[in-house]
């Protein structure tokens, strides 16, 4: 199969990694997400995961129950460590070389990030996966994927979620929601869409990153977007 891209950022959700469970990590899923990752690398596209960690814990929810802010964001920080520890074992397991990254100097746990690094790994064969989001507290792992996707020169971030695309509002509450097949970043701004938070938009746009979102939860879909088949929305 042709893929359309080279080299991609996907972005992974903490929340859609703990499956039916609600919380945690459901293995199945896990697996299910090595599968795919391992699919498109075999086709020779070079690959960056940032993995949220909202599974585990959610630095800004942390905040509203009293924790210290950048107290939370760090325990969110090392959540996302845990994820991405747990998605290199599978992909490992199923015979997929990957190398955990952190933004703060964790060794042995994972090699301290920095772009050559990341990009030589990839070079290499192994998927690099990107954790501990920025390094920084009050931003996002969607800030530290715009970022890090930006760094790695990657062509596309593929926006891996539960929802099969962009809707005017969100389909799992509204069911006369409809869906974008195309939007671009001053619209999703515009329209106060929850895409990504605003730091992480204007970073793809101001770096012309296109981002493509899609539902990560159904397999084979992952394949698909890379050949170019209109699933999901493209934010461009």
């Amino acid at each position: 199969m042709r893929t359309k891209y080279k080299r991609i950022l996907l972005k992974l959700s903490g929340e859609s990694l703990a499956g039916t469970q609600g919380h945690g990590i459901d293995t199945v899923r896990l697996n299910q997400y090595a599968e795919q990752i391992k699919e498109i690398a075999s086709q020779g596209v070079q690959i960056a995961i940032v993995i949220g960690g909202g599974n585990i814990f959610r630095g800004l929810s942390g905040a509203s129950k009293g924790f210290d802010r950048v107290k939370g964001d760090q325990m969110g920080m090392l959540a996302t460590v845990i994820n991405s520890l747990a998605l290199s074992s599978a992909l490992v397991a199923i015979g997929q070389p990957a190398q955990v990254f952190t933004a703060i100097n964790m060794f042995p746990i994972g090699e301290h990030y920095s772009k050559w690094r990341a990009i030589e790994a990839m070079n290499n064969g192994a998927v690099a996966i990107i954790s501990g989001g920025t390094g920084n507290p009050f931003f996002t792992t969607d800030t530290g994927s715009a970022l890090r996707g930006i760094e790695v020169e990657a062509e596309v971030m593929l926006k891996g979620t539960r929802v099969d695309g962009i809707y005017t509002a969100d389909p799992e509450k509204d069911p006369t929601a409809e869906k974008f097949s195309e939007i671009t970043y001053d619209e999703v701004y515009t329209r106060g869409l929850k895409v990504m938070d605003l730091t992480a938009t204007a970073l793809c746009k101001e770096n012309h990153l296109p981002i493509i979102v899609f539902n990560m939860d159904c397999p084979g879909n992952l394949a698909k977007v890379l050949a170019g088949e209109p699933i999901g929305t493209l934010v461009y």
